[in-house]
């Protein structure tokens, strides 16, 4: 390569890189391997004459085609976040995830532009969209990254009809996009149904809906064999006490319980998870197939879990009155809530009650009926302490910077056809709260423990917020009037959870919390431990959802050897690799849920608002864009209202969070009340068209 790119642009054959190598004859064979290697690889291009150029001496750079529409594409150069524009004559019929060589040419607009020189490799070749006719011809429109109707081959529809979501892939690739042509490979229904378009997504993002044969087998096997008390050797014997679990109302896959002592001045607090690595042995068909899953995916009223139900909603499960097999974390705790100790254990509990978040608050707030009452009498004296002490947690949580960000979580209400018929915000009370915290600190303590031991682990970490990030946000939070002046690079969780304080009650409140949480970067699961920026935590891990994600159940296979007496050079040895696979594993596989439980819940929404089209709501201008401004309701339903749609005049948009009428100078700002009519939704693509009915009534 340094040969190759020492001319600059001039080209060599591979006599003369024999040559100028100091090669010998016999390595022709090597040299034309290597060159083989290069030039697939888009490193070393072939010229005319049968020469080779290096394309870095040539102004090549390696990137990826992130996105396409019929006349022109957008690409990312290795290594970098913005992207280039590519005009369709340029693209070379390129696809999204395709990896191409790029060269820059003169910009015509305010992005840079480039051409693609070569695809050097192809990328997935399926997709997802709507199947249609054009002119009597079938296509399929792409749901994601690609705005141009695909062709279907000739007898390759799969009987798929006029509006049905289909999955698709490419069979033959053409000179530009419009010569690609597709087969239907599977239909998923109506594409204006949620139910269907949800499938769509999780077929897209490779969530299976069906175990292997053999992880069925295995589970049902576990399932029938039962809880034997031949299992409760060498665990402690944790039935007598008062252990009981806080979840849900319809929660079927309880992985997590509680308890609570005081004696004297020490809390005692117990964090009880479901042993699922009993049941789950290394390399297993199961494990295998949860390796693969990494998470349950949770959308609307559905779910499709890491483990089969056998295990999910059966034998793993901590369902109140029965023995189940668990490991615990003991943790004893000062009156000011700091941790003084902690041990695990495995052990064997009987939950008292199956604990439902409403109720227990009712409870709490003394609005419990006799009913309720009577149900959770062999556990009410403990509530009141769990309180208090989840409320010591909870200060010090935030005293130490800790973010308590409010997001915009909702509920989807879906009728006996499975279609959303409501969508209510969710509220988190007193119990949802308390539990939080007792998660987090045996979370922290299983994190503790690892590190102490020196082995292996999976922890969860949270990095820094980029610049480019903290720099956005410092506009954002100076526009909507708060002092952001320790919004730099020198920002710590503090800085940001007095803004959070500030905001606290006000209209922005939601606003506010939402672009903090898009300015942090993205917590994931590392074999090397890095800290929690957003909890202020040096140690933290996942412990306590072993039955609906990976990670847990790996520091669950980890520490159950560790608390056996196992050597840490003998459980370094075994998890080292094991650790940083499934570290990276589950991070991509979280990535994925996510893409799906937001499509999905996207979704389902524009099929509940489509059921209100022309009826006006109150809602807040969330975030801005080039295209228009987008207005989240109360119920959390987000729709755009289109630059288009703004009411008559001409408009200039700051570039960030503000549409300026230019001569009247009437603003439309992030923070905004407005009213909105719904003027459109579409369920396939998950997207709502709003129009502005009246402004902010500062502005009027």
């Amino acid at each position: 390569m340094k040969i190759l790119e020492a001319p600059g642009k001039k080209s060599l054959s591979a006599e003369e890189l024999l040559k100028k190598a100091r090669l010998k004859k016999s390595d022709k064979k090597h040299l034309a391997d290597a060159l083989f290697s290069l030039t697939a690889n888009g490193l070393v291009l072939t010229r005319r004459g049968g020469k080779f150029a290096s394309a870095k001496a040539l102004g090549f750079f390696p990137g990826v085609v992130t996105r396409v529409n019929g006349n022109y594409g957008f690409a990312q150069k290795d290594g970098e976040q913005s992207e280039l524009f590519v005009p369709g004559r340029a693209l070379l019929g390129a696809m999204p995830g395709d990896a191409v060589l790029l060269k820059s040419i003169p910009s015509r607009g305010s992005l840079p532009e480039g051409e693609v020189i070569k695809i050097v490799r192809e990328g997935s070749s399926g997709f997802t969209g709507v199947f249609a006719k054009e002119n009597g011809v079938p296509c399929v429109y792409p749901d994601r990254l690609m705005r141009f109707p695909v062709k279907v081959a000739k007898g390759q529809t799969a009987g798929a009809e006029e509006g049905d979501k289909v999955q698709a892939t490419l069979v033959k690739r053409g000179a530009s996009h419009f010569d690609h042509t597709c087969r239907v490979e599977r239909i998923f229904g109506n594409s204006e149904s949620a139910a269907a378009c949800a499938r769509a997504i999780l077929a897209e993002n490779a969530v299976p809906l069906e175990f292997t044969p053999p992880a069925l087998s295995q589970a049902a096997a576990i399932a029938k064999a039962g809880v034997d008390k031949n299992e409760f050797q060498g665990r402690a014997d944790l039935r007598d006490l008062p252990i009981f679990t806080i979840d849900s109302a319809d929660t079927k896959d309880i992985d997590d319980a509680v308890s609570l002592e005081k004696t004297g001045d020490v809390w005692r607090l117990g964090v009880h998870i479901a042993d699922v690595s009993h049941y789950v042995a290394a390399s297993s068909p199961l494990d295998d197939d949860a390796f693969y899953r990494g998470t349950s995916v949770y959308y609307a009223n559905s779910v499709v879990p890491m483990l089969p139900k056998e295990l999910s909603n059966g034998i793993c499960s901590l369902n109140p009155n029965e023995d189940r097999l668990a490991f615990s974390c003991f943790m004893e705790l000062t009156p000011k809530g700091k941790m003084t100790a902690y041990r695990f254990g495995k052990s064997v509990i009987r939950s008292r009650v199956k604990g439902v978040y409403k109720e227990i608050n009712a409870i709490l707030d003394k609005t419990a009926d006799e009913g309720i009452l009577q149900k959770y009498a062999e556990v009410a004296p403990c509530l009141p302490q769990m309180q208090e002490l989840a409320g010591i947690l909870t200060r010090n949580r935030f005293n130490r910077g800790g973010l308590n960000l409010e997001t915009s979580e909702s509920k989807i209400i879906v009728d006996e056809k499975g279609e959303a018929v409501d969508i209510q915000p969710r509220e988190r009370g007193e119990s949802e709260k308390m539990i939080e915290e007792f998660m987090l600190s045996a979370n922290e303590a299983a994190a503790t423990y690892a590190l102490s031991a020196q082995i292996p682990f999976v922890y969860r970490i949270h990095e820094e917020p980029s610049s480019e990030k903290i720099e956005a946000l410092h506009d954002t939070l100076t526009a909507l009037g708060y002092n952001a002046g320790k919004i730099n690079l020198d920002l710590q969780p503090h800085d940001l959870a007095v803004i959070l304080n500030k905001a606290r009650g006000t209209p922005t409140e939601r606003i506010v919390s939402t672009h903090i949480l898009r300015s942090m970067a993205k917590a994931k699961y590392s074999a090397e431990n890095k800290g929690h920026f957003g909890l202020v935590l040096k140690n933290y891990a996942h412990f306590t959802s072993p039955i609906r994600r990976y990670p847990d159940l790996a520091i669950h296979r980890i520490l159950t050897d560790l608390v056996k007496g196992e050597s840490s050079e003998k459980i370094a040895k075994k998890y080292a690799e094991f650790a940083k696979d499934a570290s990276e594993q589950s991070s991509r596989r979280e990535l994925a849920a996510m893409a799906c439980e937001r499509g999905c819940e996207d979704c389902y929404k524009a099929e509940y608002i489509k059921k209100h089209i022309g009826e006006e709501f109150d809602g807040i201008i969330s975030s801005a864009a080039p295209h228009g401004l987008y207005v989240e309701l109360e119920n959390s339903v987000e729709g755009l209202v289109k630059t288009e749609s703004l009411p008559e005049g001409e408009y200039e948009f700051d570039g960030r969070m503000r549409f300026t009428e230019i001569r009247s100078g009437k603003t439309y700002t992030i923070g905004d009340a407005v009213r909105v009519k719904v003027l459109s939704a579409s369920v396939s693509a998950g997207q709502i068209d709003f129009m502005l009915v009246s402004e902010n009534a500062e502005n009027e």
